[in-house]
């Protein structure tokens, strides 16, 4: 087994458009969109930030600066709650900015997933790291950005976040297919990018978390492009399983795609009904509403 090195270091490729929550992501990130109260992102951040990561390495575009200042401290903002002795608020807006580390880099056009990660390369340098977008909420005892890290562990190489989907909608993901080798961690042997059902290798569906190694890098460069010009992930993987295995691992609890809308919903609507301030009187609303639907 390779030597294995700690992972303290996460790339976020956050410079997409967000198209699918127009008009709302006209003027801001879809990154920044609530739940509830907090912003995707920042579920995201803590979810690194609880595995171990301790450097956030932001990969932006145009149009994303509120992210920047999210994470950034806000002097005014916290007079204000000084002089309102708003002291528990004041707390947890400080504590955003001292979640991590945080780093920024442009990706400066839109050239897929796999340019924006060499985006960050020169951050890295020659570290295994973490890769989270921006859309995948793990709802779990175990985050799930950690439980690849400890897959990591175990094989020293890089490992894919997987979820079992219905074979119909495998148009809609990366598909893998491969060997069992343990609980819910599979041996790679083919990636798929949105086949058609019947031709899915299985009904494991790619999703927004890795641990890659340094030699991702150099086999997203040597992966080429696409017909549209743009560098993908998915094909420097397949460029790497000729040299170095590649494991996939089945992510434990609830798996929430904050980039669609119904997703977004859903998600706001469960961690809602678990806090104590809101929690009930939505329950006696939604309660209410089934009610009157009936």
């Amino acid at each position: 087994m390779p030597n294995i090195r700690p992972i303290k270091k996460a790339i976020f490729p956050v410079a997409g458009f967000g198209t699918r929550f127009l008009p709302a992501t006209k003027a801001q990130p879809k990154e920044m969109l609530p739940i509830v109260d907090k912003p995707v992102i920042q579920y995201l951040v803590e979810e690194a930030v609880a595995a171990g990561i301790t450097d956030i390495i932001m990969v932006t575009g145009r149009g994303k600066r509120a992210i920047e200042d999210h994470f950034d401290s806000n002097f005014e903002l916290e007079y204000t709650l000084v002089e309102k002795e708003k002291h528990a608020l004041l707390e947890e807006v400080r504590n955003i900015s001292k979640l991590a580390n945080f780093i920024y880099v442009r990706q400066p056009a839109p050239l897929g997933d796999g340019h924006a990660i060499l985006c960050a390369r020169n951050i890295i340098g020659d570290e295994p790291c973490a890769v989270l977008f921006g859309d995948d909420i793990i709802d779990g005892r175990v985050p799930g950005i950690r439980q690849l890290i400890d897959a990591y562990n175990e094989t020293g190489c890089s490992i894919i976040g997987l979820q079992e989907i219905d074979k119909k909608d495998s148009s809609s993901y990366g598909m893998m297919g491969g060997q069992q080798v343990s609980d819910n961690l599979y041996k790679v042997e083919r990636l798929v990018e949105k086949p058609k059902p019947e031709d899915a290798p299985s009904n494991l569906a790619i999703i927004g978390k890795y641990i890659i190694t340094p030699e991702v890098f150099d086999c997203i460069e040597r992966g080429g492009r696409s017909a549209g010009g743009e560098q993908r992930l998915i094909d420097g993987f397949e460029v790497l399983l000729k040299t170095q295995p590649i494991y996939g691992k089945i992510l434990e609890g609830r798996r929430y795609d904050t980039g669609q809308k119904i997703g977004l919903i859903t998600a706001t609507i469960d961690f809602a009904l678990k806090r104590p301030d809101i929690g009930p009187e939505l329950r006696e609303y939604l309660k209410k509403l089934n009610l009157d639907q009936k």
